[in-house]
């Protein structure tokens, strides 16, 4: 795996996020509680966009779509589409329950790096 520098740490003020494409990944950078995370942009469930989702104060990202939520640390799922309530479990199986990618990150000397492909 090769670490790729990105940019200063300042482009990423804490509580904020950017996206970025890495290597035919579109990636989300998120600062929050003093570290850097970098996840694939697209949710597994349905492959939408995860940049508006919230974090939250357990790290972790909620798709604002339907509502997986995914560690910010590990990629793992911690829920599985539960929205909306009435369809969820339709929704839900669309697409088998899978791990959110996510991307090492370092900072050196003030430089955010990133690996070139998602963890295994």
């Amino acid at each position: 795996m090769v670490m790729i520098e990105l940019f200063s740490v300042s482009e990423v003020p804490e509580n904020s996020r950017k996206v970025i494409d890495v290597g035919g990944y579109t990636v989300l950078i998120i600062h929050t509680q003093g570290q850097f995370f970098a996840v694939d942009n697209k949710c597994p469930h349905m492959r939408l966009p995860l940049q508006k989702g919230k974090v939250s104060d357990d790290g972790a990202i909620v798709c604002p779509f339907h509502r997986s939520v995914f560690d910010l640390a590990s990629g793992d799922v911690k829920e599985w589409a539960p929205w909306p309530p009435v369809v969820s479990k339709a929704l839900g199986s669309l697409a088998r329950e899978k791990a959110l990618p996510v991307f090492q990150t370092e900072v050196r000397d003030g430089m955010l790096w990133i690996s070139s492909e998602p963890k295994a």
